[in-house]
């Protein structure tokens, strides 16, 4: 089964390279704006979410529409969802391809409620479960840009016990997702060897870059100065795409073509690769409302007002001027996983 639902995700991303999708296979998240963190990069931590989308209504959404192949579920902090596991459970029980679930985590919640929910996710099947660790600095400086103190310590905690259960469920990725930011420019080799010194099989491989995007309807950060300096931040990438080592397998190659690309992204601040937004995937938030992109800030419809059915809102004609702005060069420049990945497999030439 899971290499039937692994090919099967891999044949619909070859087939967006030749035609316009029929439905996305991909679907990005927000299951809450709720979070414990106060990062200086990010304002989402000051969002108060009320009627946010029940258990039962995200239930009906994954029914009607039952062909995600792919679903990143992120926040805010995702885990502060109580039914976070019947959320995913939802998804793993109606799209019978689904292959891959992805959930990051600042590691502030108690560790012994996310591994055991992380654990109940994992006994659902999915194939492919991967948990990525927000890691933003060394000690002192990602406790500093989070806002909580000893928050580092809790992320090595939380890495330690993942690590472990790695061992019972070879389905689970665990990654440090490092979003750079003019706050810890030039910080990276610290902050790798800060983990080192407590876990010394970490490699470059086991960390996820992102640049700190500005977006006033996601991240609502638009007044804050975050952004690094380009050149210096291209060489630092340049640095770590050196150093990581060559993985088989469809994830790390993406991967790998992702922080290859990432590099021109920061050099020109213009997203390297034709998206696949509106087509291959899309975003939805906490409330139902349905985005081109998580950095796109123009809602195309609401799920509660299609009975939860996507399609309606997929062939409207928001979503048809949504794509002809694509098509067009006109969507907003950003260079993010949550869309990047399937940017790169819709245009299978950016892979080489």
């Amino acid at each position: 089964m899971r290499t039937a639902r692994l090919v099967g995700l891999g044949l619909t991303a070859l087939k967006s390279n030749f035609t316009q999708l029929s439905r996305p296979y991909k679907l990005t998240f927000s299951i809450t704006y709720g979070c414990q963190s106060r990062c200086m990069t990010c304002n989402i931590w000051q969002i108060k979410p009320k009627g946010e989308l029940q258990l039962g209504e995200v239930q009906e959404f994954a029914k009607r529409n039952p062909y995600f192949r792919w679903i990143e579920i992120t926040g805010g902090e995702p885990f502060l969802r109580s039914d976070i596991v019947g959320i995913v459970k939802a998804f793993k029980d109606y799209s019978k391809g689904l292959y891959i679930v992805t959930i990051p985590t600042n590691s502030l919640s108690n560790h012994d409620m996310l591994i055991n929910r992380i654990t109940q996710i994992l006994d659902t099947g999915i194939p492919r479960l991967s948990i990525t660790l927000s890691l933003d600095g060394y000690r002192e400086l990602h406790d500093k840009v989070r806002g909580v103190p000893g928050n580092f310590d809790k992320v090595m905690d939380m890495y330690g016990r993942l690590k472990e259960l790695r061992k019972k469920y070879p389905g689970l990725f665990v990654v440090f997702g490092y979003t750079m930011s003019k706050l810890n420019q030039g910080m990276f080799e610290k902050t790798y060897e800060a983990v080192r010194q407590l876990y010394p099989e970490v490699t470059y491989n086991n960390f996820h870059l992102n640049v700190a995007q500005v977006s006033d309807s996601y991240y609502q950060n638009g007044e804050l100065d975050i952004r690094p300096e380009r050149d210096a931040l291209a060489r630092e990438v340049e640095s770590v795409v050196r150093k990581r080592r060559f993985e088989a397998g469809a994830i790390p190659i993406i991967e790998s073509a992702f922080l290859k690309k990432l590099v021109d992204y920061i050099k020109t601040g213009n997203t390297p690769v034709k998206s696949r937004s509106l087509d291959a995937s899309l975003f939805m938030d906490s409330y139902g409302n349905v985005y081109p992109s998580i950095m796109w800030g123009r809602v195309i419809g609401n799920v509660r007002s299609s009975d939860f059915d996507l399609m309606p809102i997929w062939k409207n004609a928001e979503a048809e001027e949504v794509r002809r702005l694509i098509r067009e060069g006109k969507e907003p420049d950003s260079w993010t996983a949550c869309e990047a990945y399937q940017s790169l497999v819709g245009s299978i030439g950016s892979l080489l």
